[in-house]
């Protein structure tokens, strides 16, 4: 007997801070196992400023791992508990895995209704229109990453602390060896300007030169709360090629 899981997607949920809890339950009771909630910080469009400084509110972000044919649920519950169709309030979107491995307990398996597998077969065929681009950088040097990338054509990013482990890392305290912080910088943008954002990060956070930082890009199948700027100039651009 195969005890391999069905396929898994992703969903990756920026909120306001305080919204995790509600959003979470409601993941849950649309059928979530569970979810991953980290505290971060925005720098989007949105983010106001007090006596012209920028004060990046906290967000929180939260993973939820679901099986394919319950992403539409759960990613419908999620928008209506983050209120994600208003502007400003968050955004959602949804990654690929490859494999999964540590779900010790899968819940009984369900068939799928017919119209969540339609609806799965459309995401999986629609066209990518957003990347995902990952940087871990060395704490301190995340605004930099930020600037880089608004300098490129994104709107801003999400913060979320972490620490190293890398073979880069020699900071010691007491001549005890400590891990330094890092920071991770998420960057949702138009994938045709996926390039040119990561190379602008690349030259000013100087990731070439060793123990700087790594980047990475990851293709999102569906976004929700997208409702400002980036979603327009894409949706001009789906109307002037499909008119061409």
């Amino acid at each position: 007997m195969s005890n391999r899981l069905s396929p898994h997607k992703l969903i990756v949920t920026i909120l306001k801070k305080g919204m995790a809890r509600s959003a979470v339950q409601a993941a849950k009771k649309a059928g979530a196992r569970g979810a991953t909630v980290m505290l971060g910080r925005g720098t989007g469009i949105h983010e106001r400023r007090f006596l012209g400084i920028q004060w990046n509110p906290e967000k929180e972000v939260i993973l939820i791992l679901v099986p394919d044919e319950q992403v539409e649920t759960i990613l419908d519950a999620l928008v209506a508990a983050g209120k994600l169709d208003k502007p400003g309030t968050g955004i959602g979107f949804v990654l690929d895995t490859k494999r999964i491995g540590g779900i010790c307990s899968p819940s009984r398996s369900v068939a799928p209704s017919e119209h969540a597998t339609r609806e799965v077969k459309e995401m999986e065929n629609a066209p990518i229109r957003y990347d995902l681009i990952v940087t871990i950088v060395n704490k301190g040097k995340e605004d930099v990453v930020v600037d880089a990338s608004k300098k490129a054509g994104a709107e801003g990013g999400t913060i979320i602390s972490g620490r190293g482990t890398g073979i880069h890392e020699h900071a010691k305290l007491f001549n005890i060896p400590i891990e330094p912080e890092k920071n991770i910088v998420l960057t949702l943008i138009d994938r045709e300007k996926t390039e040119a954002v990561l190379e602008k990060i690349m030259e000013e956070a100087e990731l070439n030169k060793p123990g700087r930082g790594i980047a990475f890009v990851m293709e999102v199948e569906r976004t929700v709360g997208i409702n400002h700027a980036l979603n327009r100039m894409v949706n001009q651009q789906m109307k002037a090629q499909n008119n061409s």
